[in-house]
This record gives C-alpha cells, sequence and structure tokens, in this order.
C-alpha cells in the first residue's frame, strides 16, 4: 500500500501571512512617506510627546514601515521582521487606547496622514483596535511558524518553494 504525502498546510497559510502583512507596512509607509510633516501631525496628535519628538518618529516611522514590508514580502529574518511588527503593532494599539481613554478625537494615521477629526466625523478606535488586533494575529502566525513558502529564508536553509 502506497501512502500518499500530503504537502504541509502550515508554510502554506504562513505563507499568506506573510504577504498579507507585507501588504499592510507597505500600504500603511507609502501612504505616510510623501508627507512627513503630515506623518509627524498625526504622531503629535496623540498628545504623548513634544512636537520635535514626534517629527523625528513621524519621519522615522514611514520607511520603517517600508522597510517591514520589503523584508516580508521577500522573506528575509521572518521571525525577526514578526516581531517587530508584533512590538510596533502592540505600540500602535496602546497610542489608540491611550487617545480613546483621553477623549481625543484623532484619526489613528494608520493608513493616513491622520490627525485631528473634522466637524461631523467620528473616531472608529474600536475598528482600529479590532483591525490591529487582526494584524497582530498575522505577526502571532509567522512568530510561531515563521516558515514559509517563495522565501530567502527558505532558500537559504536549503527547503524548496
Amino acid at each position: 500500500m502506497e501512502t500518499i504525502t500530503r504537502p504541509a498546510v502550515w508554510p502554506w497559510i504562513s505563507t499568506l501571512a506573510r504577504l498579507g502583512l507585507a501588504a499592510v507596512w507597505l500600504v500603511a509607509g507609502a501612504t505616510k512617506v510623501g508627507d512627513l510633516a503630515a506623518s509627524a501631525r498625526a504622531v503629535h496628535a496623540y498628545q504623548l510627546m513634544s512636537y520635535d519628538v514626534a517629527k523625528v518618529i513621524g519621519a522615522v516611522q514611514p520607511f520603517l514601515e517600508i522597510a517591514l514590508g520589503l523584508l516580508l514580502l521577500a522573506g528575509v529574518a521572518t521571525r525577526l521582521t514578526a516581531a517587530i511588527s508584533a512590538v510596533l503593532l502592540v505600540i500602535f494599539m496602546a497610542g489608540i487606547v491611550w487617545a480613546w481613554a483621553k477623549g481625543l478625537r484623532i484619526d489613528c494615521g494608520c493608513f493616513s496622514s491622520g490627525g485631528e477629526l473634522g466637524a461631523g466625523r467620528n473616531t472608529e478606535y474600536g475598528l482600529d483596535i479590532l483591525r490591529d488586533l487582526g494584524f497582530l494575529a498575522l505577526a502571532g502566525i509567522l512568530l510561531w511558524r515563521p516558515r514559509t513558502r517563495f522565501s530567502i529564508d527558505g532558500a537559504l536553509l536549503g527547503e524548496s518553494s
């Protein structure tokens, strides 16, 4: 009796998580990189730091997000990149919770220039947190199962794609 070997499903699930999280970071960074001053204003809107510190963070953040996206897209240092992603996502969620608790009316700036909301626009903090929890789940999958298909990690470790 011949045994049929089924391909492992986890590398495929992890690949989808890797590519999904890569897309998140690339889109988030790309929406901010063209206007670093707006990115700084979005960071400052959380009222957690001085404007000078917010300028630095607002200038670095889009490039960090793009770098994480490119590393994930290529599948380089997947577990480490997922860990950094998870830390950033927790920081972002903490910032949203802070803004919510303080009663601030701001756009989180996750996929936009952010800042204070105009009249008649409502905050969506609960949805922002749920969305980020979903992204955190993708990072969690990669922390748990970092071996993915079509990755540089796999090629370097001699794994087939």
